[in-house]
């Protein structure tokens, strides 16, 4: 199995809403655990939270529970065109192939498709995320060394 095969089997496990699978092949062993198997005690102590994007998360936790109109924005209007480049994982979110290394792709940086945009590390192994679209970054909307979720936006790409 090579990493795409891994990956694509851990999108399919989460999917699947399976607590736990197990492969064996040759002298290959997988396994793979989803945070439903995991206690609730042990999954919330495995993520640090600074105390500042605390108190940002309420504000806008706040403000997404007042009442919104019905008519778009114009910054709706702006990014309809966009595309939402997501995290195929769950892991660690890295801009650069190392510390002190550029980054791989930066605001405004023309991208094709194979184009390495981030890392996602997970369970030790790192894993290039690639562009399957052409197109221009417009925002990076993850921090550096940032955990990420499943389906998480992690670039917004303008196609023209």
């Amino acid at each position: 199995m090579d990493i795409k095969d891994i990956q694509n089997l851990i999108r399919f496990v989460s999917k699947a809403e399976v607590a736990e699978v197990s492969i064996k092949q040759d002298d290959i062993e997988i396994k793979i655990k989803t945070l439903a198997s995991v206690p609730a005690q042990v999954a919330s102590q495995q993520f640090y939270v600074p105390q500042a994007p605390v108190a940002q998360a309420a504000t806008l936790q706040a403000t997404a529970a007042t009442p919104v109109s019905n008519s778009t924005t114009p910054s709706e209007e702006e990014n309809s065109n966009l595309i939402t480049v997501k995290s195929p994982m769950i892991g660690t979110f890295y801009r650069s192939a190392g510390p002190g290394k550029d980054p791989f792709v930066g605001v405004g940086d023309s991208i094709a498709p194979g184009k390495v945009l981030c890392i996602v590390e997970a369970m030790k192994l790192f894993n290039e995320i690639e562009s399957e679209v052409s197109g221009k970054i417009v925002k990076i909307l993850v921090d550096d060394a940032s955990p990420v979720e499943y389906d998480q936006p992690l670039f917004l790409v303008d196609p023209a």
